[in-house]
């Protein structure tokens, strides 16, 4: 009897030392926090929707979309439209970017807003009549998010859509940073 006391009160020693010390001290102290910012990992775009309606209220709307539900490297995107625009019109351009890989979808312009500071919009036009001008901004470059689009004459090419992720090397250009997505879309623009 006195031999299981003691294997019993040895037992329950070592079950207090064992958890004694796997516990772990939740609170940090000031001079345990860490010194840089937290980093985020890049949030997944499934969607880009371009929304354009004509300044003048006289042409319909026009919107054109990009769709990957299952990202970049899987399926084929399930839409992806080409720009169709009337000539000699001007149109305020609005762009959405979700994650529709999730349920319910995440609005990633929100984020984009949210962290403004670090994200441009970058528009590259090939070939067809029209000019882009980015009319948004986070209080020192702007972001492009929204945008003002002047059509010119018929004619057809491209836009090069990217957004660019730039934390600490924002300066208005769009050569620093990191591409998030970057999309080609056709451009039709008839009279």
């Amino acid at each position: 009897m006195k031999h299981t006391k003691s294997i019993f009160f040895f037992f329950l020693l070592f079950i207090l030392v064992l958890g004694i010390a796997s516990c772990k001290k939740d609170d940090q102290k000031p001079d345990d926090m860490p010194t840089h910012p937290e980093m985020h990992d890049e949030e997944l775009i499934t969607t880009l929707i371009l929304t354009l309606e004509d300044t003048s209220g006289i042409q319909p709307s026009v919107t054109a979309t990009f769709r990957d539900v299952d990202g970049p490297g899987g399926l084929a995107p399930s839409a992806f439209d080409s720009i169709y625009l009337k000539s000699h019109t001007t149109y305020n351009c609005a762009i959405t970017l979700l994650n529709e890989s999730v349920e319910p979808a995440e609005n990633i312009s929100e984020e984009v807003l949210e962290e403004a500071d670090e994200h441009l919009f970058c528009f590259t036009i090939s070939n067809a009549q029209l000019q882009i001008i980015r009319t948004d901004s986070d209080g020192q470059y702007e972001i492009g998010l929204n945008s003002q689009w002047t059509v010119g004459s018929a004619s057809s090419g491209h836009v090069l859509v990217i957004l660019k992720h730039q934390p600490d090397v924002k300066n208005g250009s769009c050569e620093p940073g990191e591409t998030d997505i970057e999309l080609l879309f056709p451009v039709l623009i008839t009279d």
